[in-house]
């Protein structure tokens, strides 16, 4: 039986066979309704939604019983806390279960202290509506990757409670394919290789980053690796190249490149000083550079498997307007 997409609560009934004797309750229910997730179905339990020929059930440990009739209560989802704001979106994609969205740099994920507000969740809320069958109990989006405020680029979210649990899953394995395309300062060598680092919050600055090593590595980092290749090079100034994520942690390409003596063009968290290639850049070219408001980071592509059919599906952006006008001054200057 599937859910119904009103807002209705849906009622699940499904009678144990004896090859489910032993099974987990959660386990059982949710493999049997399908989209839901394990620990959506737990909360349900625990929260008296569920029963067990009419008596309530709300261990979800208990182990199935062959011949009984279990039956899960799913209330309508509450409307969710963010509010839905009609703001402009560029959608790549979008099916029954998820939404490909092209995020301009500007614009925050997730409502937070400090941004309540004017957010992707805000303007899904408004685009999606009462399309959004509800993610944990409310009528949400499933955020399941993220991007910095000021990182443009392809990302993909859930708009159902199966999609969320695959695609996060899918996240958490690597089971996909992330690339970026950056403008770092000086020209990395070699001009393709990669940087295996561990990365954890700075130890003095805690809005920081950090590339750690030794013991705090161990203790406090977490595994990076980041595979980079330079596409374009402007003498030793600055040099456009393309990253590939083999994980996803915190301010990842920025920490690395940073690490290596490259940090990105415009950005304000590891960018320390004026670097020196900047004098061997022409004008207009450095000064557009100097003054880049933002870290010159774009999240380029992103391919992954459709979280219910199995398609393969890849998303591709080109550069916004903004890293393509420094591009273009960088090429009209080329040497």
């Amino acid at each position: 039986m599937s859910p119904r997409t009103d807002d209705t609560p849906s009622l699940f009934e499904i009678h144990a066979s004896p090859a489910d004797a032993g099974n987990r309750a959660d386990r059982f229910l949710a493999a049997a309704i399908g989209s839901l997730s394990r620990s959506r179905v737990k909360a349900l339990m625990e929260a008296g939604h569920a029963t067990r020929d009419g008596a309530p059930l709300t261990d979800p440990s208990e182990s199935i019983r062959p011949g009984a009739v279990y039956v899960l209560n799913v209330p309508p989802p509450e409307p969710a806390t963010p509010i839905a704001q009609d703001i402009p979106l560029t959608i790549l994609h979008e099916d029954a279960d998820l939404i490909v969205v092209d995020k301009p740099a500007g614009l925050v994920v997730h409502p937070a202290p400090g941004n309540l507000d004017g957010t992707l969740v805000n303007a899904l809320l408004a685009h999606a509506g009462d399309d959004l069958p509800g993610i944990g109990g409310e009528k949400r989006p499933g955020i399941v990757h993220r991007l910095d405020k000021d990182t443009s680029g392809v990302m993909v979210v859930a708009k159902t409670e199966r999609a969320h649990h695959a695609l996060s899953e899918a996240f958490a394995t690597r089971d996909l394919d992330r690339s970026y395309v950056a403008l770092c300062w000086g020209l990395p060598q070699p001009l393709e290789g990669e940087i295996d680092a561990a990365v954890g919050r700075h130890p003095v600055d805690r809005k920081r980053m950090a590339v750690l090593t030794g013991r705090d590595a161990l203790t406090r980092g977490k595994s990076a690796l980041t595979r980079y290749a330079v596409t374009r090079g402007y003498g030793t100034a600055c040099a456009l190249i393309r990253c590939k994520l083999m994980t996803g942690r915190t301010h990842q390409i920025r920490v690395h490149l940073a690490h290596l003596g490259h940090p990105l063009v415009g950005d304000p968290v590891y960018l320390r000083r004026i670097p020196a290639t900047a004098r061997t850049l022409p004008e207009p070219a450095r000064e557009a550079l100097l003054a880049f408001p933002r870290q010159a980071l774009h999240a380029a592509s992103l391919g992954f498997r459709h979280p219910v059919t199995g398609e393969g599906l890849r998303f591709e952006t080109p550069l916004p307007p903004d890293m393509q006008a420094l591009v273009g001054l960088l090429d009209g200057n080329g040497r």
